[in-house]
């Protein structure tokens, strides 16, 4: 029989440390960020596209509770990175400016660091990706649509699609066609629009909060202790556009999350498998699990089957399929077939 004393594990050794969480690439950008101060942080997050500025700002705004051998790991990592590049760097816009001048005449010097560097007004372009589409339309508005087109074609295609969708629909045609026509833009109309870019810098900071008032209003709707039915019906009589387009929001897609196991049942029952298969592409996983545990198991693998068959899907499509499910949805609810319940309501015990 062992000794017991031999077998017994040594005080606190129950207490083991419990293993660090890695540390995403991501969270470690953020750290160096906030150790390196304002100004140097700034300096780095200038050369950041949009998207990787809003995610590393939004990791830096949360993160919390790191330790500090965390941090001087994650500084030391940066460090050996650094000593690992060469000590000779590429030559900066500026030397490189002064250098071709006094070589080639200023002319020719632009042409070349142009090719090289990309135009001198890209980065001021890029600046504006923070601009919201309808402001921008509404400052282009004032412009020839010549200089709409050039603006136009010189920012990214998301953004100008936004843009232009905002414009008057009579003068979206005419801004396209001109877009389609551009194939070299001289000198004196880059000039032109330098200036215009410069003053929608200067007025950057004017522009007004956007506020998504569709989406607002389906919220407030849905929370309203009356009948809703009726109450949209009054706001047709007044703008059927943007009682439209508040139905879009408050039968939108997201709602089938907040139904009992009955009321979903019943519309997974309704709409056929092809539809769902294209509408759940891009919704949260958790709607989706809701939904395939209304199918009988013996359906359920087909169903994955089906959707992992459809493949990628345009928007587009994904959003007609949405909005068929949606409509099929109202009028189950408008009928009493189910009971539809049209927000996350507090649950007490």
């Amino acid at each position: 029989m062992d000794n017991p004393a031999e077998t017994a594990p040594p005080a606190g050794s129950e207490l083991v440390q419990a293993r660090r969480p890695e540390i995403s690439p991501l969270e470690r950008a953020a750290i160096t960020l906030l150790s390196m101060g304002e100004e140097a942080a700034a300096a780095v997050m200038r050369c950041l596209s949009r998207e990787e500025l809003l995610e590393v700002t939004r990791v830096m705004s949360g993160i919390n509770g790191i330790k500090v051998d965390a941090v001087q790991e994650t500084l030391q990592m940066f460090f050996d990175a650094y000593r690992e590049q060469s000590g000779v760097h590429g030559a900066s816009r500026s030397y490189l400016q002064r250098s071709l001048d006094l070589a080639l005449g200023s002319a020719v010097a632009n042409s070349v660091l142009n090719a090289i560097y990309g135009d001198g007004i890209g980065p001021k372009m890029a600046r504006l990706q923070w601009a919201q589409p309808q402001w921008l339309a509404d400052r282009l508005a004032r412009e020839h649509v010549r200089m709409q087109a050039i603006f136009l074609a010189l920012i990214k295609p998301e953004q100008a699609s936004q843009v232009i969708a905002a414009l008057p629909e009579a003068q979206r045609q005419r801004v396209m066609l001109q877009i389609a026509r551009l194939k070299e833009i001289d000198h004196e109309l880059l000039k032109d629009l330098e200036a215009v870019v410069d003053s929608c810098l200067e007025n950057l900071g004017n522009q007004g909060a956007a506020v998504e008032g569709p989406r607002q209003a389906a919220e407030i709707i849905n929370r309203l202790p009356v009948n809703r039915a009726e109450l949209i019906e009054v706001l047709r009589e007044h703008d059927p556009d943007a009682t439209a387009q508040i139905e879009d929001r408050v039968y939108s897609i997201d709602l089938l999350a907040y139904q009992s196991d009955e009321t979903l049942a019943a519309i997974v029952g309704a709409v056929p498998f092809e539809r769902w298969a294209v509408a759940l592409k891009g919704t949260d996983p958790s709607l989706r699990e809701a939904l395939v545990r209304q199918l009988p198991r013996r359906q359920v693998q087909a169903f994955e089957d089906l959707c992992r068959r459809t493949g990628p899907m345009p928007m587009s499509r994904i959003d007609q399929a949405r909005r068929e499910i949606m409509e099929q949805v109202r009028d189950m609810a408008e009928a009493g077939e189910i009971q539809l319940q049209l927000f996350a309501e507090e649950v007490v015990e």
